[in-house]
């Protein structure tokens, strides 16, 4: 049987692409499927959640986990040519963690690189749809370190249009598929709430070798730079 070389699962034949966790991969023949571990650490769990801190003057948002236990904080400059987000352990703000780093100056087309702080290695980068962004739907390309796609996050469209367009639309929560190579994976939500901002995600069909932390910089991207403009 062919298995997929990254998550395991049994792929059809012929197929070039895993349906479990939708990477690209020669798909191999095995007698069974191979043992695939998730890589330790807290950026490849399979629940996350960003949080709004509310009655802020500038956005702040807290990443939990499945359990609410906090794993980073991040707060946006109010004064800011290019975004600079960074991520840090707690609200003292003394350990950062990673950073989403934007490349353009014109953010309506950023692209924004995901880094790693300790290491400063590049994790992935995301790219902004401007055309859709701006007058359809919220979409961002998702690129491996090199600004190869390898992925979206893209809003459903008859939410998208209601939100921007209806009276009272900004209320309409967001709902975002995630795809790799064409295939669903994941799907964000935001909550609903007249006051703050609460968006979860479930990763257990990602790739288990993706690191979370470009897919949670999403979900603050959307937060801190998309809700601002409805």
């Amino acid at each position: 049987m062919p298995y997929c070389p990254t998550c395991g699962a049994t792929v059809a034949e012929g197929s070039a692409v895993c349906g479990n966790c939708g990477m690209r991969a020669d798909v191999r023949r095995t007698q069974g499927p191979p043992q695939v571990a998730a890589p330790p650490g807290i950026w490849y769990q399979n629940y996350y959640r960003i949080r709004k801190k509310v009655l802020a003057i500038a956005n702040q948002y807290w990443i939990e986990d499945a359990h609410g236990s906090q794993l980073g904080y991040s707060r946006q400059k109010i004064i800011r040519i290019k975004e600079n987000i960074r991520v840090f352990a707690d609200d003292s703000m003394k350990s950062e963690i990673f950073r989403i780093q934007q490349e353009q100056v014109v953010d309506m087309w950023g692209t924004f690189a995901v880094l790693d702080s300790a290491t400063n290695a590049c994790l992935g980068k995301l790219r902004r749809q401007a055309m859709s962004s701006g007058f359809y739907v919220d979409e961002y390309l998702i690129l491996d370190p090199y600004g190869q796609m390898v992925g979206r996050v893209a809003e459903r469209g008859k939410r998208g249009l209601a939100r921007k367009f209806l009276p009272g639309g900004a209320l309409v929560p967001e709902q975002l598929v995630v795809e790799f190579y064409g295939q669903p994976v994941a799907e964000i939500k935001q909550q609903f709430k007249i006051i703050g901002d609460i968006w979860e995600v479930d990763c257990s069909r990602l790739p288990r070798q993706f690191d979370r932390r470009i897919l949670l910089s999403a979900m603050l991207l959307m937060g801190m730079i998309e809700r601002d403009r409805k």
